[in-house]
């Protein structure tokens, strides 16, 4: 298999993510996958938009990921909504451990990738969830600077 076959441009977003909280710091996590998940993944077929991150025993988990099932697999392909457990540094998650602690802090996934190395990727942010006139002054914002970009063109 050739590395080019490897860095597909895979980019999935939760698009809900930045409407829905407040971004306050962002990681980059790996992720314990099965075989036939990571080949669903580098055909774009996986979904976080209503999957959040748990600690678990002082791991941290994600919950309701979508990874379609890998249609060329046999008995052994996985289940699409497994908890799946994420990979980071003892001091990132000591940190974010201390900061879930916290009132209204929770631990969202933002984009879902393949890195350079072929090896999928979860950019996850601590986030504080928005109020409805947050989520209002979002819209504002996102309609003004859409009517700049065409004003610009």
């Amino acid at each position: 298999m050739s590395k080019e076959h490897l860095r597909a441009d895979v980019r999935i977003r939760n698009k809900k993510a930045e409407y829905a909280f407040f971004l306050l710091e962002r990681f980059t996590a790996g992720i314990v996958l099965a075989g036939t998940e990571i080949k669903s993944i580098r055909q774009g077929k996986a979904a976080i938009g209503d999957s959040y991150c748990y600690f678990n025993g002082g791991e941290l988990f994600i919950k309701n990921m979508y990874v379609a099932e890998y249609t060329h697999g046999t008995y052994y392909n996985h289940e699409p909504r497994r908890e799946r457990k994420l990979l980071l540094t003892k001091r990132e998650l000591r940190k974010l451990s201390t900061k879930m602690k916290e009132k209204g802090l929770t631990i969202i996934p933002v984009q879902l990738f393949i890195d350079e190395n072929g090896r999928a990727k979860l950019e996850i942010a601590l986030s504080k969830g928005k109020k409805a006139y947050d989520k209002r002054e979002s819209i504002k914002e996102k309609d003004l600077r859409r009517d700049m970009a065409r004003t610009a063109d």
